[in-house]
């Protein structure tokens, strides 16, 4: 395995500087994708203006997978997809309007979650089960507090008041049990990747 490889992304990076360009570009690109169909993946809560998706399991994973620079840009072209009209947003939906909406918050969260788990990741958290699990509960909170501090902005600027109890009512609490499955996911996911990688180095050296 390659002593310089920091992400699972950098073990099959091409050393070549073309190439290594290339293959970043459709790692954020395709990753972009990725988010966008795990966006269609929703459940609309009739409590909450933010919908239930698979797209912070989404973001996390790439940002793990891909690194902090790669990951953090990835996401930044999903949202630009999203302002220039294309449907990659929850149930379609696109727009600078959607994402200054309830939803803005966890969309500027997503860019700050990528990279820190990104850069945890280059760390070597994610061959360890406890460190990978660290890892992806530091990217939740960042999406959280992302998320309410704008829910809070929207809920001072609206006149309906601020009250930080019903902000995480709507805002965080429906969405813990469903935190807590993606980081048990991707703490089995990410080190067991890292293995068969390890298995795979040594039966080439064999």
């Amino acid at each position: 395995m390659h002593e310089r490889a920091l992400t699972v992304a950098g073990v099959f990076r091409p050393r070549t500087v073309g190439w290594s360009r290339f293959y970043d570009v459709v790692l954020i690109v395709g990753g972009s994708l990725i988010i966008a169909i795990s966006a269609q993946l929703s459940v609309w809560l009739p409590f909450s203006p933010v919908p239930v998706t698979g797209q912070t399991f989404a973001v996390l994973m790439i940002g793990a997978l891909l690194g902090a620079r790669r990951g953090a840009l990835c996401i930044l072209v999903y949202l630009l997809e999203g302002a220039v009209g294309l449907p990659v947003f929850a149930g379609g939906a696109a727009g600078v309007p959607w994402m200054i909406g309830p939803t803005g918050g966890y969309l500027a969260g997503f860019v700050i979650a990528a990279w820190v788990v990104g850069r945890l990741c280059e760390r070597g958290w994610d061959r360890n089960v406890i460190k990978t699990a660290c890892a992806m509960v530091t990217g939740n909170v960042c999406l959280h507090v992302s998320g309410v501090i704008w829910l809070s902005c929207l809920a001072v600027a609206s006149g309906s008041g601020f009250s930080l109890g019903r902000i995480l009512s709507v805002g965080v609490y429906p969405f813990v049990i469903g935190d807590v499955i993606k980081v048990i996911l991707a703490a089995v996911l990410l080190p067991c990747g890292w293995k068969l990688l390890s298995r795979m180095d040594s039966g080439k050296d064999n």
